[in-house]
């Protein structure tokens, strides 16, 4: 198999437990799995073609590890990333403050990173809203603030998670016009195929999944696991007509 080509590379990042795992199972294959859970270690990569007007748009997502010991490993994954999903709980004010710290980096570092605040869980709030923890208010001045999204999804709904990619893919699509007209373009990113030995990792119950390697990123660090089960082994299509 050829090299594939990925036109956004998008990251998701945010405290352990928040849910990114389960965030892009949803997206991708449209199931909410049932924990028990285990932490993502390193990062868990997977790619979806869908469709922006008569536009293809291939998404390449790294679901990385949230706890702070594979911190420094993240910033390998999100280097050249031109989205980021930066994600916390609703129900656990810590998480929205790690979010912060995560924005902060990727100010510092990716610039050019569209940035997504997404808040996880929000059926649980639908149960009983007395376990919100992060005010919608507070989180849209700060979204303002910065020039983010601000989207509150869940996973085990579908609540907004469709709706936050394909906000993705569209402003990619937008800005990807834009630097067109004014002659300033981004070339796509082009994956490799080739598959390399990787321990199951993510959100995920007990199942093997293959890792996929993306250049150009350096060492050994960037290789990823892929979330999918298909006979394809990283690519997923979601253009409806």
């Amino acid at each position: 198999m050829s090299g594939q080509r990925v036109d956004v590379k998008v990251v998701m990042l945010g405290k352990e437990y928040v849910g990114k795992t389960s965030l892009v199972e949803r997206y991708v294959h449209d199931r909410f799995l049932v924990g028990p859970y285990q932490n993502t270690i390193g990062a868990a990569f997977v790619a979806k073609v869908m469709c922006v007007g008569d536009r293809t748009v291939t998404l390449g997502i790294w679901d990385t590890a949230g706890s702070e010991r594979y911190e420094a490993m993240s910033r390998i994954y999100y280097r050249g990333a031109k989205a980021a999903i930066v994600c916390y709980d609703l129900t656990d004010s810590s998480s929205f403050e790690r979010a912060k710290f995560w924005v902060k980096e990727l100010r510092s570092l990716e610039e050019g990173c569209q940035i997504y605040l997404c808040g996880t869980k929000s059926d649980l709030l639908e149960e009983d809203r007395r376990r919100r923890r992060v005010d919608f208010h507070d989180v849209q001045d700060y979204a303002d603030n910065i020039k983010a999204q601000l989207f509150e999804t869940s996973s085990k709904t579908g609540q907004s998670v469709d709706e936050l990619f394909q906000k993705v893919a569209e402003d990619y699509v937008s800005v990807a016009a834009f630097q067109v007209m004014t002659g300033v373009y981004s070339p796509p990113i082009k994956m490799s195929s080739r598959l390399v030995d990787s321990s199951p990792a993510g959100d995920l119950p007990d199942h093997h999944h293959n890792s996929a390697e993306q250049p150009p990123l350096s060492l050994t660090e960037d290789k990823g696991v892929d979330l999918s089960q298909k006979a394809n082994p990283y690519f997923y299509s979601c253009c409806h007509h």
